[in-house]
């Protein structure tokens, strides 16, 4: 496939091995591809990992923010004249030709904009990254909800469980962890918003996508490896982050009277065939 392709990786204090992971999943191919690490750690340590003549260090000790990190990456991207960017967390991982399949789906379809494998934990269980747009419920109310009963009958429709996950769906918020990009259909819709520090950046983006005409897929033909840690359940800090984003992205797309959020999850709903 003669075409360009990036990545970028966002660092903060990373575990070196587990980022090493990362990074030679993504360079182990023979398509044109360049990786960007944008590092938001207050030193320069993480600059070891440079061993590959194809990885751009960014130091970015300002911090940010997720999105606004991934945003200068993209922006290069955009330079190099890039066709697809994938957005890529450090604690991933995945077999060599997961791009190669990824970019036959993005050429075959090129009404996407955005396509998220099944992702796995490194146990091989499922996790549940394909959403409904969120409500306040679902990102501040859910959260504190002490009913489990009914914390488990909402996840079941909002992380649309009853789909088993082994379909492709068009679903409308889809995982940060791994977003491969159409790099045009950034440039018509935007990158990341830099508002939202980090938590819901991608919720944001993919709706944007959806707006913009472009569909938001879920496609579990193939597979990645996620050591995923939900840091925001562990941390008050990073909590208070994750509460801050969500009243960021709620008055920027409405709290309760949201008629284009209806339309979306209505929509997703109605092409699974959810009765």
């Amino acid at each position: 496939m003669n075409l360009k392709m990036t990545a970028s990786i966002v660092l903060y204090k990373n575990d070196v091995e587990v980022l090493r992971e990362a990074i030679d999943s993504f360079l182990n191919t023979k398509l044109e591809v360049k990786l960007y690490l944008v590092d938001n750690s207050p030193t320069d340590e993480l600059r070891v990992l440079i061993a590959d003549s194809r990885i751009e260090y960014i130091h970015n000790p300002t911090n940010p923010g997720f999105g606004a990190a991934h945003n200068i990456a993209i922006e290069k991207a955009i330079l190099q004249d890039s066709k697809y960017h994938l957005v890529l967390n450090p604690d991933v991982y995945y077999r060599k030709g997961i791009l190669e399949e990824l970019i036959s789906y993005m050429e075959a379809n090129p009404n996407t904009g955005n396509v998220m494998p099944k992702v796995l934990y490194p146990n091989d269980e499922i996790q549940f990254l394909c959403k409904l747009l969120p409500t306040p419920y679902d990102w501040i109310g859910r959260r504190f909800n002490p009913f489990k009963g009914m914390v488990e009958r909402r996840n079941n429709l909002f992380e649309l469980k009853f789909t088993n996950y082994d379909q492709v769906i068009e679903a409308p918020y889809l995982s940060g962890c791994f977003m491969f990009l159409r790099v045009a259909a950034l440039k018509t819709v935007g990158f990341f918003d830099d508002g939202i520090f980090m938590y819901g950046e991608e919720a944001d983006l993919c709706r944007r996508l959806i707006d913009g005409g472009f569909k938001t897929i879920f496609y579990p033909r193939v597979q990645i490896y996620h050591h995923f840690e939900k840091g925001s359940h562990k941390s008050w800090r990073l909590t208070k982050i994750g509460i801050q984003s969500a009243i960021y992205y709620f008055n920027k797309w409405g709290w309760f009277f949201d008629k284009r959020r209806k339309a979306i999850n209505s929509d997703t709903l109605r092409k699974i065939g959810y009765k």
